[in-house]
């Protein structure tokens, strides 16, 4: 079978209430979603389909990889052929479309294979889907790429405000400043620094999910988003006074680099978010909490990538998965 590594299933597929296909599951977000279905939902099977991509690591899942309720395919959303035949063996009945290109500085220099995954990738994935007749598909993304051609398909569509939190590759905002301040580097900001994001914690982002999972209703778009917001200079200053402990301004100052900024980069992502509330989810961990726990595990898990330290160059940085 091409592009994919095939690991033999525990069980018939009659042996579980619901088989759950999890694409990019071994990424960040989608990761901590596996160990909480897993490990919440031992009647299903949680199948995690990943190529295994630069940012992509299977010690996010070593908790549950030995689990009953799941199994690990190695393959990519891009073969057709693979997948279709995924959805006839695997019997799938929902599936968590993670599985996409989603760095912004890499999207400028690669757009080509930002466009063939997150589009024809995720077009090959609707497909097969659609023709095995699954009862949710769960997309995290926009929905641009659907159009009009698929009647009633049960689709739910989530956008989510900045995730941080363990098992993201360090070449995001976050894990980054993280990964150089403890490797004594400076943190390099784009432009000014001014631009502002909304942060949330992993942990809330896949309670969101499992609530769409739960009550999300087809043909609906959930924005999963916070109010919590930062300009990624205050971050940096943010960072700087909880890693290497400084006292004064001018002390921060010594820990930053500004560097080039990208050829796009928006001021602000206002997200509303009145819909998933309806749902009864709101985001629960606050700022200091989340963030200590993410410095913490950057401490002990930095190699947990092959050439995580690639990542941790400025814009415009060499592709890291060479």
């Amino acid at each position: 079978m091409s592009a994919a590594c095939w690991v033999d299933p525990l069980g018939p597929p009659s042996s579980f209430a619901k088989r759950v296909l999890v694409t990019g599951g071994a990424g960040f977000i989608a990761s901590h979603v596996i160990v909480s279905l897993v490990e919440d939902y031992p009647n299903y099977m949680i199948i995690n389909l990943d190529k295994l991509d630069y940012c992509a690591s299977l010690k996010n899942l070593e908790t549950i990889s030995n689990k009953q309720n799941y199994k690990f395919i190695q393959g990519d959303i891009c073969d057709s052929h693979f997948v279709k035949l995924l959805f006839e063996t695997e019997k799938i009945d929902i599936v968590l479309h993670f599985a996409a290109q989603t760095h912004v500085d890499l999207s400028f220099v690669r757009a080509f294979e930002f466009t063939y995954v997150n589009v024809y990738g995720t077009h090959v994935l609707v497909s097969a889907a659609h023709e095995a007749g699954v009862e949710k598909f769960i997309y995290v993304s926009t929905d641009e790429v659907y159009g009009g051609s698929l009647d009633k398909f049960p689709v739910v569509i989530t956008r989510s405000s900045n995730v941080y939190g363990p098992h993201q590759y360090p070449e995001k905002v976050i894990p980054k400043f993280i990964s150089l301040l403890q490797h004594n580097r400076k943190c390099c900001i784009h432009g000014s620094g001014l631009q502002k994001r909304n942060f949330l914690y992993a942990a809330d982002v896949v309670e969101a999910f499992l609530t769409v999972l739960k009550k999300g209703k087809p043909g609906e778009i959930y924005n999963i988003g916070t109010n919590f917001e930062m300009s990624v200079l205050q971050l940096a200053k943010e960072l700087i006074q909880l890693i290497k402990e400084t006292n004064s301004e001018s002390e921060m100052e010594n820990w930053v680099d500004y560097v080039n900024d990208r050829p796009i980069n928006d001021m602000r992502y206002p997200m509303k978010s009145e819909k998933i509330h309806g749902l009864g989810w709101r985001p629960k961990v606050p700022w200091k909490e989340g963030i200590k726990k993410t410095i913490e595990w950057y401490k002990e898990n930095f190699d947990n990538w092959k050439n995580a330290d690639k990542a941790l160059e400025p814009f415009p940085a060499q592709p890291p998965f060479v």
